[in-house]
């Protein structure tokens, strides 16, 4: 069984509250038990989730993950454009990991085009809503 988790960063709680024209009007902890549980349980992964608005909170939930999961999926939010420390985690931990947003972030604001943490990861899925979840566990349970 591969171990798997998924790592959301600032404001992805509100997923599904916040700019429903940009995030769209599913709550990610409703898709998550309803979609990522199921497709994880039929296809031999152990998918656990975690989200925080704490910076630092997940730099050691990704240092925790050492020796202790196969694959991160992680959704920085807006520390994707900025926290040198969350990629320099990525990179420490030689776990694979697969960037993960909801928005085109390459279609939006300027400062949204440049990703810090792409080069520290495997590929990144941007754009397809909350389906770029299950886009990334589909890899992971091909793999």
């Amino acid at each position: 069984m591969k171990k798997v988790i998924i790592i959301n960063g600032p404001n992805l709680n509100l997923t599904g509250k916040r700019e429903e024209d940009v995030y769209g009007d599913k709550s990610f902890d409703n898709f998550y038990e309803e979609k990522l549980l199921i497709y994880a349980e039929n296809n031999n992964l152990d998918l656990e989730y975690f989200q925080s608005n704490h910076e630092g909170a997940i730099i050691d939930k990704i240092h925790g993950c050492i020796a202790v999961k196969e694959y991160i999926i992680i959704n920085p939010g807006a520390l994707t454009h900025y926290s040198y420390a969350v990629h320099d985690a990525l990179v420490a931990c030689k776990i694979p990991a697969i960037e993960v947003h909801m928005s085109n972030i390459f279609s939006r604001e300027s400062w949204r085009k440049n990703s810090v943490i792409s080069p520290a990861v495997m590929g990144i899925i941007s754009g397809f809503g909350l389906s770029g979840y299950m886009l990334a566990l589909q890899f992971i349970s091909k793999s």
